[in-house]
């Protein structure tokens, strides 16, 4: 059984968010600049089928840190906590949270890519933590990894996908029955309680939740992403060493405070 969930209809989604800075590079077409350490400006779409980061993203990550004007967290200061561009504290009120899918890259590639990002806290929202594929992304090997990177792991099962749907969900506009079981979960208290620990965890890091889908938009993190939205946190996906794309809304949903459900409207 996979993590994975493959809504059937999805409205439109926002473009990536990203902007040049090498100037050598931006002859040869590509960016070097980690998306999390300058202002993003909207540009272009997202390769199909392709696993973001892999490609060229030891040359970026390798270019980028030659770069005077950018500054690279060290693992001793991942671990003290949420640190600006400047290593100056972020602001906790409304905590940034990225998110990433782990795919079938390299445990190398992987560190590298949270590390372009200044991570320091990664919470695993997979319900099995494991890959028989990818035994690199098991949560009895992870730990470690990650921790040599300077980031700490977390494994929140409460915030687990393969969730079974109600017979009278009120998340019908969601076809893809795990995506209206999930929805169906974010009613419960068990899930607001997660939420809540999630959001007091990325106030004291750089946090980044984690699953399986390279693609958020399949993967039910995206539904997680809506939750710290009406919450009025700001949610970013992780889609290369270079590139985050700001999360915004599934435009079916329904807010009403801090409840958010996908109703079918007739």
């Amino acid at each position: 059984m996979t993590e994975e969930l493959s809504p059937v209809t999805l409205k439109e989604r926002p473009g990536i968010q990203m902007k040049h800075i090498d100037s050598k590079v931006k002859q040869a077409g590509k960016s070097t600049r980690p998306a999390a350490i300058k202002t993003h400006q909207t540009a272009g779409g997202i390769p199909g089928g392709q696993s973001p980061g892999r490609v060229q993203a030891d040359g970026a990550i390798q270019s980028a840190r030659k770069d005077p004007k950018l500054r690279f967290l060290t693992n001793s200061e991942r671990l003290k906590g949420p640190q600006s561009v400047t290593g100056r504290p972020t602001s906790v009120t409304r905590p940034l949270i990225l998110t990433i899918g782990h795919s079938t890259r390299t445990i190398e590639a992987f560190l590298d890519l949270l590390q372009a990002h200044n991570v320091n806290e990664l919470v695993d929202v997979r319900s099995i933590p494991r890959s028989r594929h990818n035994p690199q992304f098991n949560r009895d090997i992870l730990p470690e990894s990650l921790l040599r990177a300077g980031i700490t792991y977390t494994h929140t099962k409460e915030l687990g996908g393969l969730r079974h749907a109600r017979p009278e969900s009120p998340n019908a506009a969601w076809r893809n029955t795990s995506f209206r079981g999930f929805a169906d979960y974010m009613q419960t208290p068990e899930f607001a309680a997660a939420m809540k620990t999630l959001i007091q965890t990325a106030r004291q890091k750089r946090t980044v939740i984690m699953c399986a889908e390279v693609l958020p938009w399949r993967c039910h993190r995206s539904l997680i992403a809506d939750a710290l939205t009406v919450a009025g946190c700001p949610v970013e996906h992780i889609m290369s060493a270079t590139k985050t794309q700001p999360h915004s809304l599934t435009s079916f949903a329904k807010v009403e405070g801090r409840r958010i459900t996908y109703p079918l409207v007739d």
